[in-house]
């Protein structure tokens, strides 16, 4: 009985945590992808790009002796204009084209490629270091947590919720799951769609690069990062429904305990393959994912 309760204590309980504290920062990256599909039925292969952007850009600005918290909010109000701007300059060159889904996929598969490139050439290949701005670790329950994780479940929950309460309790939200719906209709309402659309790209990008900030004093920043971590994202949405918010949280919180708790019982490279196997077990039994799709749940 004691060595259960010390295998709970000191091996299962920080893996369920770390899984949280993940899994909310997962969680920012999907609604953006989600948010991004289910309005524009677009997928953003640059979207791990856009998170990694955001990494670089914290380290860059902490260099200049920026504070963290000013980073928090620095850095989405930067990437906010950027993802507008490429929605406005290249996805809506091709939007309209008869083959745009390929189009929209190729164009933000290349751009993936070339931000990469780019961070190499900027930054160089090797690995940087961001510095964790809270230190030491809290006591809950006879357990120590490490506080920076405490920290990443609680701004990463409060997050999902001003999200949720933006998309389904403001009227420009309001608007959001009307274009969603029917472009159309809301057009003829007044609704100006084609802004909706760019200012929607702009708010998935500035998720995602928040979620680079977050994350980056928990990994190594490294051009290659959003590839890696975009996989887990995409799956995220996948399961729990393109274009559906509740979907997106609750498959990221399932999701990432699953491949926490599964890193105990074998080999962490193998916790990715698990992770793909309930996405392609999901997909034959329900092809839509688990949840509707924005403007329809």
């Amino acid at each position: 009985m004691d060595g259960f309760i010390d295998t709970l204590q000191f091996v299962l309980a920080p893996q369920v945590v770390n899984g949280l504290s993940i899994g909310v920062a997962v969680i920012l990256m999907a609604l953006g992808l989600t948010i991004i599909f289910g309005l524009l039925d677009v997928i953003n292969m640059a979207h791990g790009e856009f998170y990694a952007l955001g990494a670089y850009l914290g380290v860059s600005l902490a260099a200049a002796g920026v504070n963290f918290w000013l980073m928090l909010l620095l850095v989405p109000l930067i990437m906010a204009p950027v993802g507008y701007a490429f929605e406005r300059m290249l996805i809506q060159r091709v939007f309209h084209h008869k083959d745009r889904h390929i189009l929209t996929l190729l164009l933000t598969f290349g751009l993936a490629i070339i931000m990469e490139d780019l961070f190499k050439v900027f930054y160089g290949p090797q690995a940087l270091t961001a510095e964790t701005p809270i230190e030491g670790a809290s006591e809950i329950a006879g357990m120590f947590f490490p506080n920076y994780r405490l920290f990443l479940m609680a701004i990463g929950a409060a997050i999902i919720v001003v999200v949720w309460l933006v998309v389904y309790r403001t009227s420009l939200g309001a608007m959001v799951r009307a274009a969603a719906f029917d472009k159309n209709m809301a057009s003829s309402l007044g609704v100006p769609v084609s802004h909706v659309y760019a200012g929607t790209f702009a708010f998935g990008v500035a998720l995602a690069a928040l979620s680079g900030v977050l994350l980056a004093p928990v990994y190594s920043v490294f051009p290659t990062m959003g590839k890696d971590f975009i996989l887990m994202a995409f799956s995220v949405v996948i399961v729990g429904g393109l274009g559906s918010i509740k979907g997106a949280v609750i498959a990221g919180l399932v999701l990432t305990q699953i491949q926490a708790i599964a890193s105990l019982y074998m080999s962490p490279s193998w916790t990715d393959p698990l992770v793909f196997a309930i996405m392609v077990a999901v997909l034959m039994v329900r092809p839509q994912g688990l949840f509707g799709r924005l403007g329809h749940a």
